[in-house]
C-alpha cells in the first residue's frame, strides 16, 4: 500500500511540474520512481501518466496548435520511437539507469550555465528533434530535451511554445504507449499502478495548470534544472 502512495505523490509532482511548464513531468518522475520500481517499470507507467497529463493540456491549449510546428516533430518521432522501444527491451536496466543519469545532468547543467538566444531556425531541425525526442521518450520516459532546446531556440511566444511542446507531446504519448503495449512493456503491475495513481495525476496537472500563470518562468526553470541534475547523480551512485 506504501509504494502505491509513494507512487501517486511522485505522479502528482510530475504532473505538476509540467501542467507549470509544458514539459519535465518523467525527467522528474522516473528517478524518483526507479528509488521503489524497476527503471523497466517505471518507464512504461511514465508513459501511461504522460498520456493523462497532455490530453488534460492539449484539450486546454488546443487554440494555440500551430500545425506546421508539430508536422516535422510528430513526423521525425515515429522512427524514434521503434529504436527506442528495442533499446528499452534489450538494453539492460542498468545501463539504461547510466544513461538516464548522465542525460539529466547534462541537461540540468547545460540549462543553468549556458543562455540559449532565441532564433529563426529552419523548421526541417524539427524532424531531428522528434526523432531524438521519440527514441528517448521511448527509452526513457523522459525525451523532452531535445524537444525543449528545439523550441527554446525559435522567436515564439510562451504559449505557442507550451502549446507545441504539448501537442507533441500528446502525439508521441499515444504511440509510445501502444508500442508499449505491443511488445509486451505494460504489464499488469505496470497496470495496477497506474490505475491507483490516475486522480493524482489529474490533479497534480490541474493545479500545475493553474499556477502557470503566476509564474516567472526563468526563474522556476532553474530550480528544476537544478533539481534535474540532482536527480542524475543520485541516479548514478
Amino acid at each position: 500500500m506504501t509504494t502505491f502512495i509513494l507512487i501517486g505523490l511522485i505522479l502528482f509532482l510530475s504532473g505538476w511540474v509540467q501542467g507549470v511548464s509544458g514539459f519535465g513531468s518523467a525527467l522528474i518522475a522516473i528517478p524518483l520512481l526507479t528509488l521503489i520500481i524497476d527503471i523497466k517499470t517505471a518507464v512504461p507507467l511514465c508513459s501511461l501518466s504522460s498520456l493523462i497529463i497532455t490530453t488534460y493540456m492539449a484539450w486546454q491549449l488546443k487554440k494555440h496548435f500551430d500545425r506546421k510546428k508539430l508536422m516535422p516533430l510528430c513526423l521525425g518521432s515515429i522512427p524514434g520511437i521503434i529504436s527506442g522501444v528495442t533499446f528499452l527491451k534489450t538494453v539492460p536496466s542498468g545501463i539504461i539507469r547510466i544513461l538516464m543519469g548522465t542525460l539529466l545532468i547534462a541537461y540540468g547543467l547545460y540549462n543553468l550555465f549556458f543562455s540559449v538566444k532565441p532564433r529563426k531556425i529552419n523548421p526541417n531541425w524539427g524532424y531531428a528533434a522528434g526523432f531524438l525526442t521519440g527514441l528517448i521518450g521511448a527509452a526513457f520516459s523522459a525525451g523532452g530535451p531535445p524537444t525543449v532546446i528545439y523550441t527554446a531556440l525559435g522567436n515564439w511566444t510562451k504559449d505557442e511554445i507550451k502549446a507545441t511542446l504539448t501537442g507533441f507531446f500528446c502525439f508521441s504519448s499515444y504511440v509510445v504507449v501502444a508500442a508499449h503495449l505491443v511488445n509486451g512493456l505494460t504489464t499488469l503491475s505496470v497496470g495496477k499502478y497506474f490505475l491507483c495513481s490516475v486522480p493524482f495525476i489529474l490533479s497534480g496537472t490541474a493545479l500545475g495548470s493553474y499556477c502557470y500563470r503566476f509564474f516567472k518562468r526563468d526563474a522556476y526553470l532553474k530550480v528544476v534544472f537544478s533539481c534535474l541534475a540532482g536527480m542524475g547523480i543520485m541516479m548514478l551512485l
